[in-house]
């Protein structure tokens, strides 16, 4: 679990590319990272397309967006491509960044339980340190809060 205030660990992990995305890339720029369970699920493009939407606010305050579920590579891209997300999407196939970061854990859905992707954002400065953190949001809004933390205007 990350904590607000503190510094956010480093993470390598592919993106839809097969490229090896590290959040230290993103020094010097606020960020916001959003957890989803499934590309191209109904929830999950509601809130990939709302950062998409809100993505040149986002880009003009200096700002960036990075999504991030256990999907392997070519789903990413082909949701990427399909949905025209101007941001990269990141496999953590083993769920290792999501646990540590307390997005992942039991849910239930039309009365079953599971253990999946809780769907969250974090919004980290310029610096890599936690400045807001939302576990089990709604698609809508993560967007909004995640925006409004991002302060750009």
């Amino acid at each position: 679990m990350l904590t607000i205030g503190e510094p956010v660990p480093d993470f390598a992990l592919l993106n839809q590319d097969g490229n090896t995305v590290r959040l230290s890339d993103y020094r010097g720029k606020k960020l916001v990272v959003f957890a989803y369970p499934k590309a191209s699920t109904p929830g999950c493009t509601t809130q990939a397309c709302g950062f998409r939407d809100n993505f040149p606010k986002i880009d003009a305050g200096n700002a960036a967006v990075l999504g991030i579920s256990p999907d392997e590579p070519k789903d990413q891209l082909k949701w990427k491509k399909a949905e025209n997300l101007p941001y990269d999407l990141v496999c953590d196939t083993d769920h290792a960044v999501l646990e540590s970061w307390g997005a992942w854990g039991e849910k239930k859905n039309y009365g079953k339980t599971y253990v999946g992707v809780i769907r969250s954002h974090w919004v980290i400065d310029e610096n890599g340190v936690l400045i807001d953190q939302k576990l089990d949001i709604s698609p809508n809004d993560s967007v909004a809060k995640a925006v409004a933390a991002l302060n750009v205007g």
